[in-house]
């Protein structure tokens, strides 16, 4: 039995790396009965562990956990030089200097094998697909293995590959692009009936999903349930800054970005994404390394001006309800739009 027909309510929680999912989010998502993540990306192995014996402490529901793949390199490094010189005078006047900009594989050898370790009820992957045997060997010891994907042809490759569900990750999410490359533009409903057209795998679709019609209408697409990320957000069990809180509940639109991590990433605008998008290269984890102490010193003095604010496109319709509530009332308001909606077409006859 999979773990998606497990849950009262087609909802999981999108994994949000940083700080907003924390072990008392994840639980409360799955307690309520939805599938609430664990996001593993930019901590280490040992605080992984740590927040899954918080989240089993909290519930005995499954959950999953969300492994960043490692970039596979290949970076411009004279235009991350570039944009560190084009950086280094703001960081200064906030006294602080750039970081180094380096790569890294996010302890992704370690992490896997802590999973290996200490079997959890889903590990999904994000910036690219899974090798095989990693895929076989976590699907060995009774962990669904879920693929993230942002274009039709991804989705064919992760069947392929034998993992149990397909992430399909609209442009509208916030967030970084869970594919690679991460150029892609598909919105999540075209991108939902393509990938439903390639694969035979339950899907999972994620990008603009905060209430109860959006999600219905991914449901009536094909999808087996909704990954909502932007919609926890303002829930009290979220690790989310004040300043984050009020940027998601706040108008202000949305907008793709390098300027950040060098992964594009879509956040509500601000004065630093409007004035270094155009310049920023790809490059992630370098990019990510060499802004890092910038944001942090943005975060401690609150400037929401400079502060990555990672948001999707429907940012504006999340509440501010602890998490079970925004579980079951977006179920709720789903069905109902369902309803609704069969009521209508029976005028069309």
């Amino acid at each position: 039995m999979s773990v998606l027909s497990t849950l009262r309510h087609p909802i999981v929680a999108a994994p949000m790396a940083g700080g907003p999912s924390t072990p008392a989010l994840v639980a409360a998502v799955s307690a309520a009965g939805g599938l609430g993540f664990l996001a593993a990306g930019m901590i280490d192995t040992e605080r992984l562990t740590a927040d899954i014996a918080e989240v089993r402490a909290r519930t005995d529901r499954p959950f999953g956990v969300n492994v960043f793949l490692p970039d596979p390199g290949g970076v411009d490094e004279a235009a991350i030089r570039a944009y560190a010189e084009r950086l280094a005078p703001r960081a200064a006047a906030r006294g602080v200097r750039l970081g180094e900009p380096v790569g890294g594989d996010d302890a992704y050898p370690e992490k896997v094998a802590a999973l290996l370790a200490d079997p959890v009820g889903v590990v999904s992957f994000v910036f690219g697909l899974p090798e095989r045997a990693v895929v076989a060997a976590l699907r060995e010891r009774g962990t669904e293995v879920w693929a993230t994907v942002t274009r039709p042809d991804a989705a064919s490759a992760a069947v392929d590959l034998g993992v149990d569900a397909v992430v399909v990750q609209g442009t509208e999410a916030g967030g970084h692009r869970g594919g690679l490359p991460d150029d892609d533009d598909y919105a999540l409903l075209p991108l939902l009936r393509l990938a439903a057209a390639r694969c035979d795998r339950p899907l999972v679709a994620a990008g603009g999903i905060v209430d109860g019609p959006a999600l219905a209408a991914v449901l009536a697409a094909g999808a087996a349930a909704g990954q909502l990320g932007t919609a926890f957000l303002r829930c009290p069990e979220a690790g989310s800054s004040p300043m984050h809180r009020a940027a998601v509940a706040g108008t202000t639109p949305t907008a793709l970005t390098r300027s950040y991590t060098g992964k594009r990433a879509r956040g509500v605008a601000n004065d630093f994404l409007r004035q270094h998008d155009a310049s920023a290269p790809a490059g992630y984890p370098q990019v990510l390394h060499l802004t890092r102490p910038l944001l942090a010193a943005a975060r401690r003095d609150g400037d929401a001006s400079v502060a990555n604010l990672w948001a999707g496109q429907a940012h504006p319709l999340a509440r501010d309800l602890p998490a079970a509530e925004v579980v079951t009332g977006v179920s709720a308001g789903a069905r109902a739009a369902l309803a609704a909606a069969v009521e209508r077409s029976t005028r069309w006859g």
